[in-house]
């Protein structure tokens, strides 16, 4: 049997599998979607264990979008431009990986949802894997100005110097209170790349934001999915924002995943339904 899987650590909050395997049985294709929860020190012997004619190809979740890029045999020109990989595909047992994270994210806001990031002011919270993927991806979208938040201000002016060949609209800041204010005044997009307020996370009571901080009239995009309401959104339910979950660009990189995985048409309501059952929704 064909053997696909996530890989991560931690990953009991995932439900990868679930919608996965759904969409695998929906074209009777005959493989096994696992969870590959593996620690860091563990990557190089697991990977080699994979690498037979089973191994099919795997998602790439926290912490390990960045690290992957040195593991796989060739990067996708995509991935390779954004640093980070969420998808690897055995093609002619060459490990390929590829970046659906981006697109993903984009194709929720406007299909879903029916926002166009053109134009627009965007903060984006968090300078990892996901946020490198989103930031290039609402770029390439032409919006106005893009701030990015990090913990770590090396990591958001790393992020930030890498797009100012693209975008000269963009500028880095320390992710606390008194650096959010003057971004948080005027901007159209929030979107928050972090674990923070994740289901079994270090920080799964917490908002990135705090509730004032959050302006009424904005669009606040938390892409945690579990739980599928955030402190986040909580916090900018109570400020009348208009709010969206992480479901649907979970769902849609992983149709995209699906689709060079398998070459065949995801079965996109199904794969909700079962993302949907897998969150007791």
């Amino acid at each position: 049997m064909n053997q696909l899987g996530i890989i991560g650590y931690p990953l009991s909050h995932s439900i990868s599998p679930e919608f996965q395997q759904a969409a695998l049985d929906h074209h009777k294709i005959k493989a096994k979607f696992h969870r590959w929860e593996i620690k860091i020190d563990e990557l190089n012997s697991f990977f080699e264990t994979i690498q037979d004619a089973n191994f099919v190809g795997a998602s790439v979740t926290i912490p390990y979008k960045e690290q992957f890029l040195d593991l796989v045999d060739k990067v996708s020109d995509s991935a390779n431009l954004i640093g980070a990989i969420n998808c690897i595909v055995n093609t002619n047992n060459q490990l390929v990986g590829h970046n659906t994270d981006g697109s993903g994210f984009i194709r929720a806001l406007k299909t879903k949802h029916g926002f166009n990031p053109h134009g627009k002011k965007v903060l984006l919270i968090g300078a990892g894997g996901a946020a490198k993927a989103i930031a290039y991806s609402l770029v390439q979208e032409n919006i106005k100005e893009i701030t990015i938040a990090n913990r770590t201000v090396s990591r958001g002016d790393e992020l930030a110097q890498k797009l100012k060949s693209i975008t000269p609209k963009i500028k880095s800041v320390k992710l606390e209170r008194q650096s959010l204010i003057k971004p948080l005044n005027d901007v159209d997009l929030i979107v928050n790349t972090t674990s923070i307020g994740m289901k079994n996370s270090l920080n799964p009571e917490h908002s990135p934001i705090p509730v004032d901080l959050i302006p009424p009239n904005t669009v606040v995009n938390d892409i945690v999915y579990n739980p599928i309401e955030t402190p986040l959104i909580k916090a900018a339910k109570m400020k009348n924002a208009f709010t969206i979950g992480g479901l649907d660009m979970l769902v849609y990189q992983g149709v995209e995943a699906f689709e060079l995985w398998t070459g065949k048409h995801a079965p996109e309501t199904i794969m909700y339904d079962a993302a949907r059952k897998a969150l007791g929704l």
